[in-house]
């Protein structure tokens, strides 16, 4: 808090308000779609805000001491989110960047850090934070496989505002002083609409015995918010009257006024009044009520003469004076008001014509003019048009400016046409050479055309709510710089509107609308390596030839599916080859409609490809391992028919868990074990029984199939994703085709057609040997005869 505020503070009631938010996980920095968005509300008359940024790790639920440190950047802004770009890339063209506060958190704990930021006199209304880590390597994990490591971020905001600042209006002068044991007084008037000038006057400022000259205070001003220390002042220590004036105010806002004395310990007496420019009008009759003129607020009453006891209960005097005067140190009713009407502006304020609005969609609002959208700009004054974006619902979005001057209207003239775009205020520009969209109090945006560049356009990502003015003067162009035109009226094309992405984020981005609490805001997420706020910067992008090498390698190498389908079918496993030849046609389509660029192939919707994608490869992995058991068939096809139904069933509770790959495979191996154990014990040797299938078939598999999930699991990251699970895909098909059991040898049963050739002899050969080995020891001879 300043010196001014602790000054204040000892005369004037401070009330603290606390507001917090609930803890959220923090992500890398990828694009504005992975930040999180906080959103506060500063309150009027606020003289300090802290906000306390709370960081601190998880992992598994306890404190995450063995995390790695990694930074929090947190962004503030008023009135808007803010535009940030962490990364340096580029904007769209024509954009404007809006200008937002930073502050980078390091770790003084193990596992929590905090930092502070504090706001002197922060403008009321929104305020939001956004929070974010550093950009990370991209590397793609599987959920479930480790604890991951979260970052967590809670931001809380502590303020203090004044209570009973006193309330001055424009046109009275009320009698004042600063008591020895304050520093200063804190005032503010509300400046209606069309006000060109603020004038804040001193008038006999003297200290206790008012015999000095001097005046030794300093008098400050500032909208919106008590002044600063680099607020504009005046010192008044010249003597005589102290003026401070505001060319250009802010309409509809609250104007801060403090009066800081000196070094010193003496009571500073002085008579204080603001005088206002009213240019909606060619004059103003002097006495006349200023109530209608000035388009007051309902707040300050009704269009009739000021009553002190309804509309002035911040000075507590009972009656006004039209021509009071300086009586001496008593003050009396007579001589402690005084009121001044407001005086005209010979500018004109020239008709500001307002916009219609039509609200398509969320973030989708158009502006129309009416009577247009083709305008005319005549040459003797601006036409000024009023934009107005409604609080917290248009702030989320873009605002877009394109303008287009008919070059017919021209008549060959050398003429430019000038757009100040201003919130708040419109701001004209001037009749001489110099063109500029600024003043001391404001600055805006400038758009030109002319008959060369008949096009311009402007566009602002989330623009701050409130009325933007658009005023358009045509000057002509000469050696000396720009005239005003003579006798030729500009024809301007004007389309205002506003959007939830900047071009709906171009070919190689997807515009998503994303909610914090109650509001809502649109951002841009990338893909093939575009980036940037409207996924427009290339300088790291796919090329054609990439993307479209990644998608046949992806889709290609799922043919490593057809020799598994060719074992399976020459094995006489139908149901295993019709599920890898499911588990081919749609991992291939799947991939293909996956990609980020634009070669995208895609036969259905993207969550039906990739519901059956993984599917098949679970199945795939559930019947290959049931057939390795050996079962019976009523049994093996009840166990297909139950995996089936458990693994959809899984997969539409969590389509990326661990527990949906690991789960089916053990239960899997559990039945094989079994089997195979149960085997074993009946026959008194290890089973399979030939050291050639476990050396050539089942050690090459499992290690196949092991090294597949290894590159999965751990290797697997976005930019070596293509070809890392290109290659998973021919070990996955790979370890089938060596861990399919060989076919069945025929049941020794008799058949019935058997039975008819009469007697016979038939050697036996055991179903479950592997390989056709057999052993001559336990071949066995069965006498068949026929009845």
């Amino acid at each position: 808090m300043g010196e001014a505020q602790r000054q204040l503070a000892e005369d004037c009631l401070f009330v603290t308000d606390y507001f917090t938010r609930t803890p959220r996980k923090l992500n890398a920095f990828r694009s504005f779609a992975s930040v999180e968005l906080f959103h506060f509300n500063v309150p009027d008359d606020t003289v300090v805000a802290v906000w306390n940024l709370i960081t601190f790790k998880e992992q598994g639920g306890t404190f995450g001491d063995s995390c790695p440190d990694r930074n929090v950047t947190v962004y503030f802004r008023s009135g808007a989110p803010p535009v940030i770009n962490p990364l340096q890339t580029r904007f769209p063209r024509d954009t404007i960047v809006p200008g937002s506060f930073d502050v980078t958190l390091t770790w003084t704990l193990p596992n929590r850090t905090t930092g502070v930021f504090n706001v002197t006199s922060p403008l009321p209304g929104d305020w939001f934070l956004a929070a974010h880590l550093p950009k990370d390597e991209g590397k793609i994990s599987v959920k479930g496989l480790s604890e991951e490591c979260q970052y967590l971020f809670q931001p809380q905001l502590i303020v203090q505002r004044l209570i009973g600042i006193s309330v001055l209006y424009p046109g009275y002068y009320i009698d004042q002083m600063i008591p020895d044991h304050n520093r200063s007084v804190l005032y503010k008037v509300f400046i209606p609409n069309y006000i060109s000038k603020v004038k804040v006057q001193l008038v006999g400022c003297s200290t206790r015995n008012r015999s000095t000259e001097t005046c030794p205070v300093l008098l400050k001003i500032r909208a919106r918010a008590p002044p600063l220390h680099n607020s504009t002042s005046q010192d008044c220590r010249g003597g005589g009257t102290c003026e401070l004036q505001t060319p250009l105010p802010s309409w509809e806002q609250w104007y801060y006024i403090l009066v800081e004395r000196y070094q010193g310990n003496a009571d500073v007496y002085f008579r204080i009044g603001v005088q206002v420019k009213d240019c909606s009008k060619p004059s103003i009759s002097k006495g006349s009520s200023s109530g209608p003129a000035l388009n007051m607020p309902q707040s300050f009453g009704a269009a009739r003469p000021f009553s002190l006891t309804e509309t002035l209960p911040a000075a507590g005097l009972p009656s006004l004076s039209q021509n009071g005067s300086d009586q001496g140190p008593a003050l009396t009713a007579e001589d402690t008001i005084t009121y001044l009407a407001p005086s005209s502006d010979t500018n004109k304020c020239w008709p500001i014509r307002p916009t219609l609005r039509n609200e398509l969609d969320t973030f989708s609002v158009h502006f129309y003019i009416f009577f247009g959208p083709n305008i005319s700009v005549p040459p003797d004054r601006a036409a000024v048009f009023a934009i107005n974006l409604m609080p917290v619902l248009d702030s989320g979005g873009v605002l877009n400016m394109e303008l287009k001057l008919n070059t017919s209207s021209v008549k060959g003239e050398n003429i430019t046409v000038f757009g100040c775009l201003n919130h708040g205020m419109p701001l004209s520009l001037s009749d001489n050479s110099t063109v500029k969209c600024e003043s001391e109090s404001i600055a805006g945006f400038m758009l030109s055309m002319n008959a060369t560049s008949n096009i311009t356009k402007l566009r602002i990502p989330y623009p701050q709510t409130g009325t933007w003015y658009l005023s358009l003067r045509s000057l002509c162009a000469t050696e000396h710089g720009f005239e005003v035109c003579t006798n030729v009226t500009a024809e301007v094309y004007l389309r205002s509107y506003l959007t939830p992405c900047i071009n709906d984020c171009g070919t190689y981005g997807q515009c998503k609308l994303l909610r914090t609490n109650n509001y809502l805001y649109a951002a841009c997420e990338c893909k093939a390596g575009w980036d940037g706020w409207g996924c427009t910067d290339n300088s790291e992008a796919y090329s054609y030839g990439f993307q479209l090498l990644s998608t046949l390698l992806l889709c290609l190498s799922n043919l490593m599916f057809v020799p598994p389908v060719a074992i399976a079918v020459r094995s006489h496993y139908l149901l295993e080859a019709s599920v890898y030849i499911f588990t081919m046609f749609f991992s291939t389509f799947y991939h293909a409609c996956d990609q980020p660029g634009i070669v995208v192939f895609c036969i259905m919707e993207y969550d039906v490809l990739q519901f059956c994608d993984f599917l098949g490869s679970l199945m795939s992995v559930w019947v290959t391992v049931i057939a390795m058991a050996r079962l019976k068939s009523i049994i093996k096809q009840v166990l297909y028919l139950l995996g089936a139904m458990s693994l959809s069933m899984a997969l539409q509770l969590d389509r990326h868990g661990l527990w949906n790959l690991l789960g089916p495979s053990l239960f899997a191996l559990g039945i094989m074990a079994i089997a195979w154990t149960v085997r074993t014990i009946r026959r008194r040797r290890c089973y399979p029984p030939t050291w050639k299938r476990w050396v050539f078939f089942l050690f090459p598999g499992t290690m196949i199939a092991s090294s597949a999930v290894a590159l999965y699991a751990f290797v697997e990251t976005e930019e070596n994703y293509f070809y890392i699970h290109s290659i998973w895909h021919m070990l996955i098909a790979g370890s089938v085709g060596f861990l399919l059991p060989p076919r069945a040898k025929p049941d020794g049963k008799v058949t019935p057609m058997k039975r008819r050739r009469g007697c016979g002899y038939q050697l036996c050969v055991n179903e479950h040997e592997e390989m056709g080995l057999v052993d001559p020891g336990i071949i066995s001879i069965n006498s068949i005869c026929t009845s």
